[in-house]
């Protein structure tokens, strides 16, 4: 085992960086960076790949819950917690961006935004878009939250946050822990129940986007379960 030190200079993860830039870096150095340091037999680039085979890649490396990541060798609470604040900083770096200059346009578009905030939630959270007339993003809101299986939905409490945002238009959005994204009967009915609510306010609801895991989600309008055309 060679130490991150010995290295030559160009190919430390951290110099690395800094000279090439982060697209540069493979997972392992990018991971390695943020570990600091390896353990008895490797250095942090070999423990990082070690890491991303455990578990099979990046992304479920990202997704594990506390106690599965804190099985993994060489990691533990303090490293969750740092890993944790990381993805929500990059979370809220995403929303500020959007917020300045993000047109919400489409159905992709909007499940974008959505899945970031949305598919890692172990309870089941409801949220929504609130846009202008222009379909502009004013804001992402989470609104409530709930349990593994469901959380409550008040149309009339999401009527008061799109008039407290002066939104014209919203996107309705809440995931499925589970990972199935399927829609039950209570979210079709809450969803027309919605569109009544806003409708004497002159906000239209364009959507009910369900986040299921990773890419997984349905869209009620693009499902024809929500005609919002009709409010």
């Amino acid at each position: 085992m060679s130490t991150i030190q010995q290295l030559p200079c160009n190919e430390r993860p951290r110099e690395k960086l800094l000279q090439q830039g982060a697209d540069a870096l493979t997972d392992a150095e990018l991971l390695a960076i943020f570990l600091r340091v390896g353990i008895q037999g490797m250095n942090a680039i070999e423990l990082a790949q070690h890491l991303l085979d455990e578990c099979g890649g990046m992304a479920r490396l990202l997704s594990a819950s506390q106690a599965e990541f804190c099985r993994l060798r060489g990691l533990g609470s303090a490293k969750y917690a740092q890993l944790q604040a990381v993805l929500a900083l990059s979370r809220r770096h995403h929303l500020a961006q959007l917020t300045t200059q993000s047109v919400i346009n489409s159905t992709n578009s909007a499940v974008a935004l959505l899945s970031e905030h949305l598919s890692h939630q172990s309870n089941e959270v409801i949220a929504a878009l609130f846009l202008n007339s222009k379909h502009q993003l004013i804001t992402f809101e989470i609104i409530s939250q709930g349990s593994l299986r469901e959380a409550p939905i008040y149309p009339r409490e999401i009527a008061k946050r799109a008039f407290h945002h002066n939104a014209g238009a919203l996107i309705l959005a809440h995931n499925h822990p589970s990972g199935d994204a399927t829609p039950s009967k209570v979210d079709i009915d809450v969803t027309y129940s919605l569109a009544k609510t806003l409708k004497p306010l002159d906000i239209r609801l364009l959507d009910h986007i369900i986040i299921g895991k990773g890419l997984s989600y349905t869209s009620l309008v693009e499902a024809r379960l929500f005609n919002a055309s009709d409010y």
